[in-house]
């Protein structure tokens, strides 16, 4: 049945059907399995009736499926079924033994029981009637005998502590309650799994809620199913005319003439098609012949049989949340099985963190049968279809997408967005060359959509193309935002012989060798190193030619113009000799500031080839003779920078006899000062 009160009008009556109302999940799953296990060749058994109720028993042994109460029972070749009750730990044993192939029907709800008591180890306490299957199946699980009981007086009279309590799945929460509370009152150490089916409960709720609300109350379903006759129960509290009808003969047709707000529960062993006939049997005394209405109401319930199509997208309620699953009301005959490796999970979540007793939820189907009974969903599939409708637009709106490298292939990577795996080719992966595509793998980058194929499953995303265009938007912000004379940060990338190219953060620009420095430079590289962060200034720009001029010395003062500042004559200078002429030599006080030593002013004695006392990229001391700002000339001297006495002058070597004598050696052999263009040349 729907997940929500159906209901009919006609006049002053109303029929309203609970929610919840009809076959579980379990239920549902094991009659499923066995009409299946039935189809086939070989014959079928279950232990112990699958279903509380003759009508559906009966349907199921004209199929094939026979009962037996003991494996010994099956013949040979026959297998069993275990009902949604389950068994103890002793019949798989038996019927391993025995080489009987069973078919497990046992509701998940059930099994989990068996797999908390199994671990335990703690004296287990059940709550739940001790006649029931389902809590013989469960003790059959527990290290050492179980307790059962049934109320809080039964409880208060346990002897052992350090208890594990769990619950029959299908008891009233009430009941659970009054046995803890006398745990609690006798000073009982307990731990307590509130076992109870959330369906259950659900059902049990809901027919309260009705029957507070009508004037008589109709419970469907076998007297020999006890959640049906919990049901009739918690209805009779709420509601004085309720009547339990199993079969069309308990229907109170006269009462029913009375009573305008007629509602309607019914067990989880009760078949769609039984509260249908129930529903119209009462047509001639409940809605005045009004033919209409009865028929729009089976259309409702008949709608409510129908199974959806693979492939359709379908929203129901979360009934159960299991560690593996989570079962959903679909409003129809089955119930809609989500498993968990078809929801998409952040690393260490539980299906239990993602979903909650009646949230609303919405999947696709796989397939409208699991083999259990159940309709299979998939939340990724239908999260793959919402992602590929944004992986379309993003490719016609030409939007940026985050994806995942997930895995290198020949030619390139795999990249995952959200649920969908698309491929970026190696020359997309990045604007510079790549050789080896493993040291993406793990990242999270982002991508433009180059193209697009959803009938054949197949994106190809580009993230170097994501990168051009970010470029593009920095380099037409730096051109918007850049002016002549600003200083920026910057770094070396590469070298000519004329300058080196400095990155100003998205653009290069030309660092000319002049502009490096105020001295004279032979390479770049003697003063700049790649990779090395300068600041530079913006000497001009042409943006139609994308052109960058840049200078480095302009963030230091032109020496001559504080000449003053730093030299004065007499002053001692330590310098660089980086130049060697006849008549002297350059020496370096920094870049862009030359002074030149005179050969004369090189040392005490006589100094007839400057090469014999100086070296180019020699360090020396010298003293400042002039500054001739008007010129740009300084004088030095290294002369007076030495002891006189320090030099032992070597003797002249005598003439030859054709040779004049040394102090008739013409003047002119040392100029006085060197010629004016070579000075310049020098500076």
């Amino acid at each position: 049945m729907a997940d929500k009160r159906s209901v009919i009008k006609a006049g002053d009556k109303t029929i309203t059907v609970a929610e919840h109302a009809g076959f579980c999940f379990g239920v549902r799953r094991a009659i499923a399995k066995a009409e299946k296990a039935a189809e086939e060749s070989a014959p079928v058994c279950s232990m112990g009736s699958l279903i509380h109720n003759d009508r559906v028993a009966g349907d199921l042994k004209e199929k094939g499926v026979r009962i037996i109460q003991r494996l010994e029972e099956a013949g040979p070749g026959e297998n069993v079924i275990i009902r949604s009750h389950g068994e103890g730990r002793a019949v798989y044993e038996e019927a391993e033994g025995r080489g009987i192939r069973l078919i497990d029907a046992t509701c998940p709800f059930v099994i989990r029981i068996h797999n908390l008591v199994r671990d335990a180890g703690r004296q287990v306490v059940i709550v739940g009637d001790a006649a029931h299957p389902e809590v013989q199946g469960i003790s059959g699980w527990c290290a050492q005998p179980a307790i059962v009981v049934n109320c809080g007086e039964e409880a208060g009279s346990i002897e052992a502590d350090d208890l594990f309590v769990v619950a029959q799945t299908t008891i009233r929460q009430e009941t659970l309650d009054e046995v803890c509370r006398a745990l609690r009152e006798h000073g009982k150490q307990f731990e307590v799994h509130n076992t109870i089916c959330s369906a259950t409960g659900s059902r049990q709720k809901a027919a309260a809620q009705l029957a507070a609300e009508s004037d008589v109350m109709l419970v469907i379903g076998g007297r020999s199913s006890s959640n049906t006759r919990k049901l009739y129960e918690i209805a009779e509290k709420k509601c004085k005319q309720t009547f339990f009808v199993e079969n069309i003969e308990d229907l109170p047709l006269k009462r029913l003439e009375k009573c305008n707000r007629i509602g309607i529960a019914a067990g989880a062993s009760t078949p769609e098609c039984t509260i249908k006939e129930v529903i119209a049997s009462m047509s001639d005394v409940t809605l005045d012949n009004n033919e209409a209405r009865m028929e729009d109401f089976m259309d409702e319930i008949e709608k409510s049989l129908r199974l959806p199509r693979n492939g359709e997208i379908v929203t129901g309620k979360v009934h159960q949340v299991n560690e593996k699953d989570v079962i959903v009301n679909l409003g129809c005959k089955k119930d809609g099985i989500l498993p968990i490796n078809e929801v998409s999970l952040e690393e260490g979540q539980t299906l239990a963190d993602v979903f909650k007793v009646d949230d609303e939820v919405q999947a696709k189907v796989i397939k409208t049968d699991d083999g259990d009974g159940g309709i299979l969903l998939s939340r990724k599939k239908l999260e793959i279809s919402a992602n590929w409708n944004e992986i379309v637009e993003a490719h016609e709106n030409k939007t940026v997408l985050e994806v995942k490298v997930t895995r290198t292939v020949n030619g390139g990577v795999i990249a995952e967005y959200k649920e969908v795996s698309g491929f970026i080719p190696l020359s997309q992966l990045s604007d510079r060359y790549v050789e080896d595509a493993s040291e993406f793998v793990g990242q999270t980058m982002e991508v433009k959509v180059s193209r697009v194929d959803q009938r054949r499953n197949r994106a190809v995303f580009s993230h170097k193309m994501f990168l051009n265009e970010e470029k593009e938007k920095l380099v037409a912000e730096i051109w918007e935002n850049l002016n002549v004379d600003d200083v920026v940060e910057g770094t070396v990338m590469r070298f000519t012989d004329y300058g080196a190219f400095v990155d100003i953060g998205g653009i290069d620009g030309l660092l000319h060798i002049s502009e490096i420095s105020w001295g004279k430079l032979r390479h770049p590289q003697e003063v700049l190193s790649i990779g090395q962060k300068i600041n530079v200034k913006v000497l001009s720009m042409n943006e139609e030619k994308g052109k960058i001029s840049l200078g480095l010395k302009q963030n230091t003062p032109e020496p001559w113009s504080v000449i003053d500042e730093n030299y004065e004559v007499g002053q001692v200078i330590e310098g660089k000799v980086v130049q060697i002429k006849e008549y002297g030599a350059f020496i370096e006080l920094e870049p862009g500031l030359d002074g030149l030593v005179h050969i004369s002013e090189v040392a005490h004695k006589r100094v007839g080839n400057i090469n014999d006392e100086l070296s180019v990229g020699q360090i020396v001391n010298a003293k400042i003779l002039e500054i001739d700002k008007d010129r740009r000339r300084i004088s030095l001297s290294i002369r007076e920078t030495i002891d006189p006495n320090a030099e032992k002058e070597e003797p002249a070597p005598a003439p030859a006899a054709d040779e004049a004598p040394a102090e008739e050696a013409p003047a002119e052999e040392a100029p006085a000062e060197a010629p004016a263009e070579e000075a310049a040349d020098a500076e």
